[in-house]
């Protein structure tokens, strides 16, 4: 029997929660800064919550859940893992309307499944780490989404990042003006969501094999090169030039801010998910096929639970790509990379094993992270045993220190070794794990 978990599934051992941990408490420090509230939904959600929101691509990749009981043999699937954070939301603020504020900020981050072939940075369980306000149509909430992503790939070390930014009524418009028929629309922007991917010449061919018109395909794909050849193309268009004044709005708001050198125009981004309706985003790093995250504006969503539009937009990092690009860079602060431990304490032999975990106790009141060795062993035997979990310190009490009410300490990292006053042990490895 195979002891590996399933494709696009990870175990996480100690380093690597560790890891997460770090990314994940910047996410929160920073979300929360901005006013965002904490949000939970369950882990399945009814499949007719799920199905029909997300794009035909979208929907074959929905982890379903089989009937149970006496329904188990019929095939039929009434629940479904969630694809993503966004589709749940939409459905507690029509189950909860009553109880929310006007203007609803709240982050999410938990995990979601998607049966997708595995890849560098794709997995099928992944976290996402989203933010979304709900109830206004102003800019100011996508330049404020803008700037609050910004701050966390900031605070991670990221400064290569660009956060690509263009509107769903501009794509409408450039597949207007080139011929593409108003049911294509939707078959047409999953092709040119992999543009960067795959490339101009593969994307042509998919939009001729979804049944856009060959001349209009490359019509298209030859506004998307640069920004005058798009602006070019839909110009006189009503809908893309207020479509477009929405993004020089947003552009214009985060002027002031750190966002400003991140943010970029770019008329080929596309996102591939159906219920996005204005501005779209999505952030690119340069050693990184896929994006470290993105969103958008999705006024109609909540609609299709509540019965009346609800004015929406979300970003989602994906917490999976950030770690795996900060683990390739080496960004991760040192202090990760040891152990969880800051002290062991030794045994000296199996009469002070009591004594050993009185000290284990009186150093962990001083908020101290301690370890005891739990059997009887050659001194040289333990100090390796700790030095393998990267344990900078070790406690020792010996019949000599047990006598005089000191505690030797032997710093790992130097090889030092100082007798210490036992009082005074807690705060004399405190003040040298800071230093």
């Amino acid at each position: 029997m195979s002891t590996k978990p399933p494709g696009g599934t990870r175990d996480f051992l100690p380093a690597d929660v560790r890891r997460r941990a770090h990314v994940i408490g910047v996410v929160r420090r920073v979300y929360e800064r901005y006013g965002f509230e904490p949000l939970e939904t369950p882990a399945f959600e009814n499949i007719e919550t799920l199905l029909g929101k997300y794009g035909e691509e979208g929907n074959k990749l929905i982890f379903k859940i089989l009937r149970r009981g006496e329904h188990e043999g019929s095939g039929d699937a009434d629940l479904a893992l969630r694809y993503d954070l966004t589709v749940p939301l939409a459905r507690v603020v029509a189950q909860y309307q009553s109880e929310l504020p006007r203007f609803f900020k709240r982050y999410q981050i938990q995990p979601v499944w998607r049966a997708d072939r595995p890849a560098k940075g794709r997995f099928r369980e992944f976290y996402q780490c989203d933010i979304d306000s709900m109830g206004s149509t102003s800019p100011v909430v996508e330049a404020e989404q803008l700037s609050a992503v910004n701050d966390v790939l900031t605070a991670l070390g990221f400064h290569d990042f660009t956060i690509q930014l263009n509107h769903r009524a501009l794509l409408t418009a450039m597949l207007e003006a080139g011929g593409v028929p108003a049911g294509l629309h939707g078959e047409a922007l999953v092709a040119i969501d992999k543009l960067d991917k795959a490339g101009p010449p593969a994307v042509r061919a998919d939009l001729v094999a979804r049944g856009v018109d060959a001349n209009s395909a490359d019509v298209c794909l030859s506004a998307l090169e640069s920004v005058p050849a798009f602006e070019a193309l839909i110009a006189g268009h009503e809908r893309g030039t207020e479509a477009r004044a929405h993004i020089h709005r947003i552009v214009a708001l985060i002027e002031g801010t750190p966002a400003a050198r991140h943010v970029s125009f770019v008329p080929r981004l596309a996102r591939g998910l159906s219920y996005y309706t204005g501005a779209i985003m999505e952030i690119t790093v340069p050693d990184l096929a896929g994006s470290l995250g993105g969103g958008g504006r999705y006024d109609n969503l909540v609609g299709m639970f509540l019965g009346r539009d609800v004015p929406a937009c979300g970003f989602s990092l994906g917490l999976e790509r950030i770690i795996v690009v900060m683990t390739e860079r080496g960004m991760f602060p040192e202090t990760l990379s040891g152990g969880g431990v800051d002290v062991m304490v030794t045994l000296w032999n199996d009469g002070s094993k009591a004594d050993a975990i009185r000290l284990a106790g009186e150093l962990r009141s001083a908020d101290l992270r301690v370890d005891v060795y739990p059997e009887a062993d050659k001194l040289g035997k333990q100090f390796k045993y700790a030095s393998s979990r990267h344990v900078p310190f070790v406690a020792i009490v010996g019949d000599d220190e047990r006598q005089n009410a000191t505690v030797s300490v032997k710093d790992l990292r130097s090889g030092g070794q100082e007798t210490v006053p036992r009082a005074e042990a807690a705060s004399f490895i405190s003040a040298r794990l800071i230093s």
